[in-house]
């Protein structure tokens, strides 16, 4: 049997303390959580970060596993040695680890609930570890709020105490103005408790997709609103797109491509309301046709001195 190296697995030291480990977990956690990664190997590298650190965060785990481990070396295959600590019985198939699921060197080391003949462990209580996972939604529901259904991969455990993936559907609330890289605690939707202890917690990091129209930086939003020749230089009052609706905006004379008009407060909600700012683009219509062409050769001879490429 291969021996595991829990401590390389998480990235720590022998010498680490409780914090350290925990540290380390939660971080690799949410790198290879299924519902976050895209590396192919993901579930299989969150089982294994689940395996490590169900023995190393507990100090009488980690002590059998330090003793046992003690003079193993590279290369050679792993027997658990025949003065094992009290309390533990192994076996190398069939036994089920408490309450996840285990690679068979677990179960080698911690199958058992007691020595054979001897008295059953007492199950710990220990409360469920907190998840963490990303949801993306539409900037219209930063704006409005919303309700949505979640398909998350998470940890359920069954009737037997093994705790598998599962898919789970879980109805999340969207309130309005919330801004990309906020977090939604969903209370108890984490790992399972242990011996009647609470779950942990669920946090959704939130993320906001691309939008075909608008540009979010920030709590502000930015839209490309095309304009005529005739109402940038004159002036006009036309309809600009907003993420709920549509507003009139009123463009000054003399208006220039690529100059910001600012609508207050229309950005994303919230205590301190962002802004939406209309970029200015002049949108030049074709030469087609004697009278375009007779209407362009008129302006042109309307401003003979004029020099776009002027410093």
């Amino acid at each position: 049997m291969k021996y595991k190296d829990y401590y390389e697995t998480l990235g720590v030291p022998r010498t680490a303390t409780q914090d350290d480990i925990k540290k380390a977990f939660r971080k690799l956690a949410r790198k290879y959580h299924p519902d976050v990664s895209k590396q192919a190997d993901a579930e299989a590298r969150f089982k294994e970060l689940n395996e490590a650190n169900e023995v190393l965060k507990d100090a009488e785990k980690r002590a059998a596993y330090d003793q046992m481990g003690s003079h193993w070396k590279a290369g050679q295959e792993f027997q658990p040695p025949p003065n094992r600590p009290a309390g533990f019985e192994f076996r190398t198939g069939g036994a089920q680890g408490e309450g996840f699921d285990t690679s068979d060197f677990f179960e080698s080391l911690f199958g058992g609930r007691g020595r054979p003949g001897g008295r059953a462990r007492q199950r710990t209580s220990m409360p469920g570890e907190d998840h963490h996972a990303r949801v993306t939604i539409d900037l219209e529901d930063s704006y409005r709020g919303a309700e949505r259904a979640v398909s998350l991969h998470v940890p359920v455990e069954g009737a037997d105490g093994r705790v598998a993936m599962r898919e789970k559907t879980l109805d999340v609330h969207i309130p309005k103005g919330i801004r990309p890289g906020q977090q939604l605690r969903l209370a108890g939707q984490g790992a399972p408790g242990r011996g009647g202890a609470p779950a942990g917690d669920l946090f959704l990091e939130i993320e906001i997709a691309p939008h075909p129209l608008f540009r979010l930086e920030g709590g502000d939003v930015s839209v490309d609103l095309p304009l005529a020749p005739w109402e940038a230089a004159l002036g006009a009052t036309v309809d600009t797109p907003t993420p709920v609706g549509t507003v009139q905006l009123t463009v000054p004379a003399g208006s220039v491509g690529g100059r910001r008009l600012r609508l207050k407060g229309r950005g994303l909600p919230g205590k301190t309301p962002g802004d939406l700012y209309a970029v200015l683009a002049i949108a030049l219509p074709p030469a087609a046709g004697e009278g375009a062409r007779a209407a362009y050769e008129a302006l042109a001879g309307a401003f003979p001195g004029f020099d776009p490429r002027a410093v």
